[in-house]
């Protein structure tokens, strides 16, 4: 999107022009998924990771262009925050131990940005939300200097044409009341995305089962239980990426307007279906057109880039997200699985991405798929109540009614999931170390979230109060996460 983006307001004819601009992508859209051929013969699996940066009081640091000037690799790219990074992975292949080198390489990247950034005095978190960051922090200049990202911010807040209010309240009974004059603290909640490329034919099966999978990964996942200081979802990225970006006022939600960060609302039979709900649901929020004349270039021979349609479609924020790209002339097409916070380690984020593409493989090539027994609706409740709970959720599953998500990922889902690597032809030890990582946080009940809370509560039981308590955990988050140890290992305060 920071390519295509150059304005930061736009004209009543822009917003016109670029309507029927996406509508003409949509039409092509269509005809190339009939007569096209999409590339997907040997698929490719990619990674983004968001950071966050802290100062030596492990206070959020609002320095990235100093770090990324540091770090002076292009595969680290600044993000909505000034104390936010991203780390773009190039796209790998499963098979053989692939894995293994990919985290080594993780590792290696890492080791070189922390290094980087401790030459400005920063240092590198990787985490769902960052504990320390507090409504200060967005009082001043914390906003990334790129022209996008204010086009963005003035976009939401002029179609919602008020403050954003956020309201969160946690199992615990902690709370959070509180207004936002911009969508700052959307640039609290840092992620990681999994892509995997699939053939159109097998799109919709994909999507049907990464849907399945999303309660699953957040209470297996979770690690953003702390926001301003209040204790509240084991994943509170959920709710606050929803109401920090949300363009409907009040009447609008009571009229069932759809929210632009949106888990869905049916099964679908296509990756269409998806682009079509995008077009016909959500108005632009950043509407640029290219010269780019689709239906000339694909009756041409050519591929298209449909850039309106891809620009429209990052401004659609699905927790899985249908993705249309390009590649030396070729299209192709991949869900990009946007529902797992950063962190807690490195050897954790190869885990839940192990978890994730092996079951999902197993889940999408089922005779008789999951979804065929099993309301979207029972869906979007697991994913609710895995981002609320997190490791104590109980989940809804065909054939074994409401279960803890402990025993639903180890009594079924790890099978699943050492069967779907044995059909990417992942190396056996490769399997079993990350999908053993997984078992072990399954049985200790110790994810990055409830690691988070009992440490914290343990440090307030020593007399801390709530912010210090907040800062001497992420300390001993840091040292644990740079170590690469798993979480359900790292030891808690005294």
């Amino acid at each position: 999107m920071g390519a295509e983006v150059q304005a930061s307001t736009y004209t009543r004819e822009q917003r016109q022009k670029y309507r029927e601009k996406v509508r003409r992508n949509l039409d092509v859209f269509e005809q190339m998924l009939s007569e096209s051929h999409f590339e997907f013969e040997d698929p490719m699996t990619g990674m983004e990771i968001e950071l966050n940066l802290v100062g030596p009081d492990h206070r959020p640091m609002m320095e990235n262009a100093e770090v990324l000037h540091q770090i002076a690799d292009n595969d680290f790219q600044t993000e909505l925050g000034r104390f936010n990074i991203e780390f773009n992975v190039a796209p790998r292949r499963l098979p053989d131990d692939s894995a293994l080198r990919l985290e080594q390489d993780l590792r290696a990247s890492l080791n070189h940005a922390q290094e980087a950034s401790a030459r400005v005095g920063a240092s590198i978190v990787m985490i769902g939300i960052l504990p320390t960051i507090m409504p200060e922090h967005f009082a001043g200049e914390w906003m990334s200097a790129n022209v996008r990202y204010a086009a963005l911010n003035d976009a939401i807040l002029d179609a919602r044409g008020e403050d954003t209010y956020l309201e969160i309240e946690g199992p615990s009974g902690e709370e959070l009341h509180t207004f936002t004059d911009s969508i700052g603290p959307e640039a609290a909640c840092t992620s990681m995305q999994l892509h995997l490329q699939v053939a159109p034919h097998d799109f919709a099966n994909h999507w049907n089962a990464a849907q399945l999978l999303a309660g699953v990964q957040l209470g297996l996942g979770a690690n953003s239980p702390f926001f301003y200081g209040k204790r509240l979802w084991a994943e509170t990225r959920i709710p606050l990426f929803s109401q920090a970006t949300d363009t409907r006022a009040p009447e609008l939600k009571n009229q069932g307007v759809r929210p632009r960060v949106w888990f869905g609302e049916r099964w679908i039979t296509s990756i269409f279906d998806l682009f079509e709900e995008n077009v016909q649901y959500f108005p632009a929020l950043l509407p640029e057109c290219s010269d780019e004349d689709p239906s000339e270039v694909f009756e041409a021979g050519g591929v298209p880039e449909l850039a309106e349609l891809r620009l429209h479609n990052g401004t659609v924020y699905r927790w899985n997200r249908p993705i249309y790209d390009t590649h030396d002339g070729r299209p192709h097409l991949r869900v990009e699985n946007r529902v797992l916070p950063a962190g807690p380690s490195i050897v954790d984020v190869m885990a839940n991405a192990a978890f994730y593409y092996g079951a999902l493989r197993v889940l999408a090539e089922d005779d008789r798929p999951v979804w065929t027994r099993m309301s979207f609706a029972a869906a979007r409740d697991n994913f609710i109540d895995g981002g609320r709970n997190g490791i104590d959720a109980r989940l809804y599953w065909p054939g074994r009614g409401e279960i803890p998500v402990s025993e639903l990922v180890l009594r079924h889902l790890l099978p699943t999931a050492q069967e779907g690597l044995r059909r990417w032809g992942v190396a056996t030890e490769v399997a079993d170390r990350y999908l053993g990582i997984i078992e072990a946080r399954a049985l200790t009940g110790m994810n990055g979230a409830s690691w988070q809370s009992l440490a914290v509560e343990r440090l307030e039981a020593r007399g801390l109060g709530r912010v210090e308590a907040l800062r001497e955990m992420l300390a001993k988050y840091s040292d644990h996460m740079h170590a690469n140890a798993p979480v359900h290992t790292w030891e808690l305060p005294g």
